[in-house]
């Protein structure tokens, strides 16, 4: 009976979470003229790629994204280390601060920033939307990468200062080694944040040549109709890089746990 109601729940969930992207599809394969007025066709793609910028915008996702990503992550594993294994006044301090900013609504934050970024002469442009990025995905991938360095004990690093490693070879050589699941969900965390973002995007950015994916496919809705093919094909150009992403790295994250630490040195 136990077993029957999981399948059950199994396939209630898998249904929820497939539909909705089964639909996206099926409504970018439907002809530009309309929903049921044709046959399965690519024209829509055709159009979204060839006739309008959504090129443009999948580029400036990705540098927004991956910039946020690569930043994230090299500031969030030593900054982790940090919060981790250091006492004192100052990392607690340090933690207070990280805490406070993570809990600020970000939609408080967006006119201040976008005053600021105005009289630096960088609204308009991805490299300062990727600033925003930076600083909103930063407290919580340091606290993420806390939480995951926590888990790595003390000794592997106490034996590999009896060897003669200084901290930062001992946090390379064992931290980094065996913080790859950490830093994978870390990684994967703030490319979401920017990918996904439409809030700052909409509020920072002006022209079509600086526009990002979500604020692209805004473009497409009108107010008396809207043509679905179109629509939903800039949506799975959006949807391909997260779940290439998830499909590129999931094998990794069962690589370079603390089971291995040992095999590792």
């Amino acid at each position: 009976m136990i077993r029957w109601v999981r399948f059950g729940a199994l396939t209630v969930i898998t249904a929820v979470v497939l539909v909705p992207l089964v639909a996206v599809v099926a409504l970018a394969l439907q002809p530009r003229t309309g929903v049921g007025h044709g046959g399965l066709t690519l024209d829509s793609m055709r159009y979204v790629l060839a006739e309008t910028a959504s090129l443009t915008w999948l580029r400036n996702s990705l540098v927004a994204a991956g910039l946020t990503t690569l930043a994230a992550v090299l500031v969030a594993a030593p900054a982790g280390y940090v919060l981790s294994r250091g006492r004192g006044k100052v990392v607690s301090g340090y933690s207070l601060l990280l805490f406070s900013i993570q809990s600020f609504p970000h939609v408080i934050l967006v006119i201040p920033l976008f005053v600021m970024f105005a009289s630096l002469g960088l609204i308009d442009s991805v490299t300062g939307l990727t600033l925003v990025y930076i600083a909103a995905a930063l407290p919580v991938a340091c606290w993420m990468m806390a939480a995951y360095i926590d888990s790595i004990p003390v000794s592997l690093e106490e034996a590999a200062w009896i060897d003669g490693c200084s901290v930062f070879g001992s946090f390379w050589r064992v931290v980094v080694r065996n913080s790859l699941p950490g830093l994978l969900s870390t990684a994967i965390f703030s490319f979401l944040i920017a990918w996904n973002d439409y809030l700052v995007a909409l509020v920072f950015l002006r022209s079509s040549d600086s526009m990002t994916l979500p604020i692209g496919l805004q473009s497409f809705f009108q107010q008396d109709t809207t043509n679905w093919g179109p629509v939903m094909s800039v949506a799975v150009i959006m949807l391909l890089p997260p779940v290439l992403v998830f499909a590129a790295l999931n094998r990794y994250f069962s690589v370079g746990g603390i089971g291995g630490a040992l095999a590792g040195q």
